[in-house]
């Protein structure tokens, strides 16, 4: 399984951007989804799950209410609208793929793609 991850950028705290993770090689529909982030100087956390039909979906209590994760299973995607940034939000934004039942570990994902950058300024 192969995972690209695109969207990242340069924004303004109380901005948007839609990340999106474009999977191949794999039934993307068998697995369950995640987005995870890693700021400078500290250690990857999880951010968000979506189960295998996009009916179920995880965040972490930080991004709750801001961040919406979402699946296209017709178009191999994952997606993570990212509203109201905050500099807080700032890091190397990954997807993973779970190979496993819902809900996730939060922790343990089996494969990852390449991470996209995110920078939130004040």
């Amino acid at each position: 399984v192969q995972l690209q991850a695109s969207g990242g950028g340069l924004v303004q705290a109380g901005a948007s951007l839609r990340l999106s993770c474009a999977a191949s090689g794999g039934t993307f529909s068998s697995y369950e989804m995640g987005w995870f982030r890693q700021a400078p100087g500290k250690e990857r956390e999880f951010v968000a799950a979506i189960n295998w039909n996009g009916r179920s979906a995880d965040y972490a209590d930080s991004v709750k209410g801001r961040f919406t994760i979402s699946r296209d299973n017709a178009k191999n995607t994952v997606y993570l609208q990212m509203n109201s940034l905050k500099p807080e939000d700032t890091a190397v934004y990954y997807c993973a793929a779970y190979f496993g039942r819902w809900p996730t570990n939060r922790r343990t994902y089996d494969y990852w793609g390449q991470g996209t950058l995110v920078t939130v300024s004040s």
